[in-house]
């Protein structure tokens, strides 16, 4: 909550003082305060250093916070030693030069439209928060520098579309990793007029709101289209400050604050009622199943970017994250409850964007922070293993039916074309028609390449 100090107390007509006007503007839509509006000058050099990317394109990156098992999801080793290929089996799919696991059924009736990168790896540390920074950011966070987000970078380049705000989070940002690190789902560098604009609310609820489009309980009948006019109470009793950078900072939040709860748009996007109930089954009537319907809308409605969380920690919850001991979850876990809610939901997610037209100017990246274990560990789960797992694309220009590189016969290490976390999001880069050698505003001013030197995209892709 921010709060400026002055003196006298203004009252509006309506017996509103310069409180509720402050409440106003430090709206949760934002989130500001006094110490985030110094955070926010990066905005001053905003409209000079804007580059065009492909206007229409836009992102939905899928973050598999937890981590798949390569061996049984995606990447299945039908030949190997029984520790190895785990208990599924290997299956066909629509594009011949692709099997996956059987538990993904779905997925195995759209494989012509998605590509797997078999062969993803990195050599940071096997926690999940350091996996998060480098494949949302392209960079291991290192001396102090937190390199902003893919869909920062996006917000940044090529700023809003609509009322909505250009980079959104469904639903929350992640929580606990467990390695007590950043986890790369904020503006970075860039400052905090970057962070994503995160829902906070469970989609599948009968009573869903989305709660910074809520007026804030304390106003009470303060109406809506009474709030730009109080901006004037403050400016008389506040005329000093008012004439600061700071202040001009604030303003500018402001009126994007303003501009998202006052705005049918807005409101529109975000209203799941108005899509018919067998839609909404469709997605499946779960957490995220609501979030891949919704991510569709916001796209839809011009949002450029959205992430969506599959789960939201590793801790306590049915995740990827299959130790196989509590409190993480089991392999009979994953294919009994994450599997079918996620081949139901990503797969109408893909359909849905078919069938309007929308699949070639949406990328939907499937991405994770790291693999499993090639051998099944004694409690009968697989631990963590950056040295070898997939991830997957479709839309945004990407060509379906494919497989990029190759992991060793155990699914342990690629064994053909390494490809990394830096090449995935450079590659979601080229797909947005950003060119990954121009450069940021990066830390004390100098400039920051969105992607280090000798990193280049996945081309195989596309």
């Amino acid at each position: 909550m921010m709060h400026l100090s002055g003196s006298g107390v203004a009252h509006t007509c309506d017996g509103v003082s310069r409180r509720d006007f402050m409440q106003v503007g430090s709206l949760g839509a934002i989130g500001l305060s006094m110490a985030d509006a110094a955070a926010m000058e990066a905005r001053a050099a905003e409209s000079s250093t804007k580059r065009p990317g492909k206007d229409q394109r836009s992102c939905i990156m899928i973050f598999n916070l937890g981590a798949p098992s390569q061996l049984d999801t995606f990447d299945p080793k039908p030949d190997a030693p029984a520790e190895v290929r785990g208990p599924f089996k290997a299956i066909s799919t629509k594009s011949p030069a692709i099997q996956i696991s059987e538990i993904f059924p779905r997925h195995a009736a759209i494989a012509d439209k998605i590509s797997f990168v078999r062969s993803c790896n990195h050599g940071a540390p096997a926690v999940h928060d350091a996996g998060w920074q480098m494949m949302q950011t392209g960079r291991f966070f290192t001396g102090g520098v937190n390199t902003p987000h893919a869909g920062s970078v996006t917000s940044y380049l090529m700023g809003r579309k609509t009322d909505l705000p250009p980079f959104v989070v469904l639903p929350e940002l992640m929580g606990s990793g467990g390695g007590n690190l950043p986890n790369g789902q904020a503006g970075g560098f860039l400052g905090k007029a970057y962070d994503p604009f995160a829902l906070n609310a469970d989609p599948s609820r009968p009573d869903f709101a989305v709660p910074d489009l809520l007026p804030p309980a304390q106003l009470g009948e303060v109406r809506l289209q009474r709030r730009q006019r109080l901006r004037n109470v403050v400016e008389q009793s506040l005329s000093g400050f008012e004439q600061s950078e700071n202040a001009q900072l604030i303003d500018s939040s402001f009126q994007s604050a303003f501009r998202l709860i006052s705005s049918p748009q807005a409101r529109e996007a975000f209203d799941l009622n108005k899509e018919s109930p067998a839609v909404r089954e469709r997605y499946g009537m779960n957490r995220f199943g609501q979030c891949c319907l919704l991510a569709r809308r916001l796209v839809e409605a011009g949002v450029r970017f959205v992430t969506i969380n599959t789960f939201l920690t590793v801790f306590n919850e049915v995740t990827w994250d299959i130790h196989g001991t509590l409190p993480f979850t089991s392999i009979e876990g994953m294919k009994n409850i994450v599997a079918p809610m996620y081949d139901q939901a990503y797969t109408a997610l893909i359909e849905d964007l078919v069938e309007r037209g929308m699949l070639d100017e949406t990328l939907v990246c499937n991405l994770a922070e790291f693999g499993r274990t090639p051998r099944v560990n004694p409690a009968g789960g697989r631990d963590h293993w950056p040295q070898c797992w997939t991830v997957y694309f479709a839309g945004g220009g990407v060509q379906g039916g494919r497989v990029v590189g190759r992991s060793d016969p155990i699914g342990g290490y690629p064994a053909e074309r390494p490809v990394t976390p830096p090449d995935v999001v450079a590659t979601i880069y080229h797909s947005l028609g950003f060119n990954v050698e121009e450069h940021l505003p990066g830390p004390a001013g100098r400039p920051f390449p969105l992607a280090d030197f000798g990193t280049k995209p996945i081309l195989e892709l596309f």
